[in-house]
């Protein structure tokens, strides 16, 4: 029976009492709400899984952070009778110990001045050297601008310590033990100025680091109007008044970007100055983080992090509002802009000498140098007796620990494995879930949650490699609940670096999915297909340019990574970095070499095939 509101106001009190309550016929019991609300995630689980990849990267990024900031300020285990307190109690003493104690000066305050000057410096040297080239080859009609547009940029596909064991090759004196140096076998003794420290970590980075000037303000110079020239000169202006009042402000946004991303790596920069600052104990920020960690100073050690990571995000935060203050300066191009090469005339030889030079210092020099010391007995004796492949695939060999050639040592091929199988494995997990986090970001209704993937993926970039290795370090070195100690094993290397490389495949993957509209998809929709037909039919084909991006880019920077590995890599899960950086520490100066040379090479071809793989060209409108 069915009556109105009004018809039941107007029943006998008892006959109303018997008729069923409006809400128990319309709302439906909370089973049916589960049910229908499985029945919805099961054929649309965009926000689900958003859910969980949101749990899942708060659990790799977010609270290693937060656990090794509270190392800082708890008591570490040993230290309590020292401390007298408790283990983990809240305590100031490693903040005081870090910034005020007697031994401050040597922990934190000289390291961080040394990281500075080793920053600016390679600043000024790299805007020097990049922006002369970027102007050569982006307005100039020098001599193989095409081939040197690519070839400039070859540093930044090889590890910058590659780079730093060639200059100790060649310069290396007798302040350290093991085969002496080119310069000293020669008869001359480089003073140790010359060969460690501050001068030669400052060149290498900045040698390393130059592409960063090549590339951004290359390609600045590349969209820049020459007609805005022509109409200044028209008006009567000079050359330098032209560069100062319109070439510069329009470049200064892309300038000052390169310039704040070049603090950021040095910033983090650990195998250059442990190679070359160790033996004259040139200690930078890193260097003094990796002391401390060695030597169980945890808490000191997340001070030295968190202070690293404080500075990195507060650069980064720079660089995207300088990247905001570029759209202030933006020239619109049309058909009547111009990009009119500029002849060198009698300075067109000079100027094409001058990019080879650099090539030659930043490239083929040191490669030349350490594949020349892996084939000679005795250091810079070009003689045919001296040449040999002994430490390539020799047997009965003198030495201690390395009684083959490296080619021969089980040991290089176990770490050559640990490199392939860890990375690889990493690499392919964080492209397929940059590409899920892409996909969460643009189709899920709930704007904060994809707000939050879109940060907590890229947090990871803010934070300088060493210092996210502390604090996984932090989390994982202890058993936490149900999750063991993975300390020592290869699962925490691959956490570390799928988190560590999330804003690389994060941003490849997002990027792609907000070209991707919903008319494929909706249209399988309407055909039956679920969401995982859906994204193994339409959306992974689509999109499969992104996904190989999103697996090569965290693939080349894990084989040429060491920041990551050296706090979290023990000697049965070595991989190819820090079983070369043993190799250094026990002075088999051949083998580090010919171990660096194949690194060298995975990075440099890794990085080429990655390229032809996605059509893509890092040089890509530098050259003419």
């Amino acid at each position: 029976m069915t009556v109105s509101k009004a018809e039941s106001a107007a029943l006998p009190g008892q006959e109303r009492d018997r008729l069923p309550a409006p809400s128990a016929l319309a709302m439906p019991t909370a089973w049916q709400r589960l049910r229908y609300g499985l029945r919805i995630a099961a054929h649309e689980p965009t926000t689900l899984i958003g859910v969980l990849a949101a749990l899942l990267f708060a659990y790799l990024i977010v609270v290693p952070i937060i656990s090794m900031l509270l190392d800082a300020v708890q008591v570490q285990l040993g230290d309590g009778r020292r401390i007298k307190a408790e283990t983990g109690d809240l305590t100031w003493y490693y903040l005081e110990r870090t910034f005020t104690s007697r031994v401050a000066q040597s922990l934190f305050w000289e390291p961080l001045v040394n990281t500075l000057s080793v920053a600016f410096g390679a600043i000024v040297i790299s805007v020097a050297v990049g922006g002369s080239l970027a102007w050569l080859l982006a307005r100039t009609d020098m001599f193989g601008r095409k081939w040197f547009a690519t070839a400039l940029i070859v540093p930044y596909m090889l590890p910058a310590w590659t780079f730093a064991l060639a200059w100790t090759t060649l310069f290396k004196n007798r302040t350290v033990g093991g085969q002496v140096g080119w310069f000293e076998a020669l008869g001359l003794s480089p003073p140790d100025w010359l060969s460690y420290g501050r001068l030669p970590v400052t060149l290498i980075l900045a040698l390393h680091y130059a592409p960063f000037i090549i590339l951004l303000f290359g390609n600045a110079l590349r969209r820049f109007d020459s007609q805005l020239e022509d109409s200044a000169r028209i008006l009567g202006a000079g050359r330098i008044t032209v560069t100062r009042k319109i070439i510069l402000p329009l470049m200064l946004p892309s300038l000052l970007s390169a310039v704040v991303l070049i603090f950021a790596k040095c910033l983090g920069e650990f195998g250059v100055p442990y190679v070359l600052g160790l033996p004259v104990n040139f200690d930078v920020l890193a260097t003094s983080l990796y002391r401390n960690i060695s030597s169980r100073q945890t808490g000191v050690a997340a001070v030295l992090a968190g202070c690293i990571m404080l500075i990195g995000i507060i650069t980064i935060i720079i660089d995207a509002k300088l990247i905001k203050e570029a759209r202030r300066f933006v020239t619109i191009g049309s058909k009547g802009s111009m990009d009119r090469i500029q002849p060198l005339g009698r300075m067109r030889i000079p100027a094409t000498a001058f990019a080879a030079c650099i090539f030659l210092f930043s490239v083929g020099l040191p490669l030349l140098t350490l594949f020349l010391s892996t084939v000679m007995r005795i250091p810079a004796r070009f003689t045919l007796d001296n040449f040999t492949l002994d430490y390539w695939i020799g047997s009965d060999l003198n030495t201690v620990a390395l009684q083959t050639g490296i080619l021969l040592s089980p040991d290089l091929w176990n770490a050559a494995w640990n490199s392939l199988s860890i990375v690889g494995l990493a690499s392919i997990t964080s492209g397929l879930l940059g590409l899920l986090v892409g996909y969460v970001v643009v189709r899920t209704p709930v704007r904060p949650l994809a707000t939050f993937l879109r940060q907590v993926t890229f947090l990871p970039y803010l934070v300088p490699g060493i210092a996210f290795a502390a604090a996984y370090l932090s989390l994982f070195a202890v058993p936490r609940g149900p999750i063991p100690a993975l300390y020592g094993t290869t699962l925490i290397l691959m956490l570390a670096l799928i988190a560590d490389q999330m804003p690389y495949a994060s941003r490849a993957g997002i990027s792609a999915m907000m070209q991707l509209g919903k008319d494929p998809e909706e249209a399988a929709q309407v055909a039956g297909a679920g969401w995982f037909r859906r994204m193994r039919s339409i959306v992974v084909p689509i999109q499969k340019g992104s996904l190989v991006t999103g697996i090569l880019l965290p693939f080349i920077s894990g084989i040429k990574g060491l920041s990551l590995f050296v706090v979290l890599a023990v000697p049965s899960t070595d991989v190819l970095t820090t079983y070369s950086l043993r190799l250094v520490d026990y002075h088999y100066t051949q083998a580090a070499n010919a171990v660096v040379l194949i690194i060298a090479g995975i990075a440099y071809f890794g990085t080429l095939l990655g390229q032809k793989l996605t059509k893509t060209n890092l040089a890509q409108g530098l050259g003419g």
